[in-house]
């Protein structure tokens, strides 16, 4: 099996039932704005059963098609965000562990060499 078949299908639930959301938004956006299939993918340089894929949120459809649909509906701004460190909360949670760890590290040590100056 393909990386990228075995990648699809560890995909958790949730992450795939996003993705299925985005795509029929995706869709429903096209048809509140009375764009046929045809045109629409013809719009995004793609062919009509890769527009359906996206559609119906196949998780194989590639992220630059997902890309020019969003800016198709002025919502690819949004893409520089979504994985921004400054919104990492895992990330951050870390550093801030790894901080506070280091402060005590560094507490610990300086009471210790106050105390051997202390008996010095």
């Amino acid at each position: 099996m393909p990386k990228t078949a075995r990648a699809l299908l560890q995909l958790p639930p949730a992450t795939a039932a996003a993705i299925e959301k985005l795509g029929a938004d995706l869709a429903v956006a096209r048809l509140r704005r009375k764009e046929s299939l045809k045109t629409w993918a013809k719009r995004m340089g793609v062919s009509v059963p890769t527009l359906q894929r996206l559609e119906a949120g196949d998780p194989a459809v590639g992220i630059g098609i997902i890309a020019t649909a969003l800016w198709l509906i002025q919502r690819d701004g949004e893409l520089g965000n979504l994985a921004a460190p400054e919104h990492d909360q895992g990330a951050i949670e870390l550093e801030v562990r790894e901080a506070v760890e280091l402060g005590r590290a560094r507490a610990q040590a300086s009471a210790e060499a106050r105390i051997r100056a202390k008996k010095g």
